[in-house]
């Protein structure tokens, strides 16, 4: 299942902080992060996941996997294409709102 990059809060870390700080380790990328589009909660097998999705722009770099098996880039309109895993389909929903919101 695809899911959006991201990882554990660090203790003092701020969310946005974190997001910033995983994205560099992941894909060596770094972002401006902007707006919440939502938090999950989500109760998997091994336990319960809180996620949360912020929009960003990516400032410097190009996408490079460090712990990851693919990377994609998708318009909003694709994005149902892919089998997202339970916890980020409510991201989903936000982001393809928001844009028709945007784009009526």
């Amino acid at each position: 299942m695809w899911e959006f990059p991201g990882g554990k809060i660090e203790p003092g870390e701020t969310p946005e902080e974190a997001l910033r700080r995983e994205l560099v380790e992941e894909l060596l990328i770094d972002v401006e992060v902007g707006k919440k589009v939502v938090t999950t909660v989500y109760e998997y097998d091994f336990g319960v996941v809180t996620l949360t999705t912020f929009y960003c722009r990516l400032d410097e770099g190009e996408p490079t996997l460090t712990e990851h098996v693919a990377v994609r880039w998708l318009a909003v309109e694709e994005l149902p294409s892919l089998e997202w895993a339970p916890a980020d389909v409510p991201a989903i929903d936000k982001i393809r709102s928001d844009f028709r919101a945007v784009h009526a």
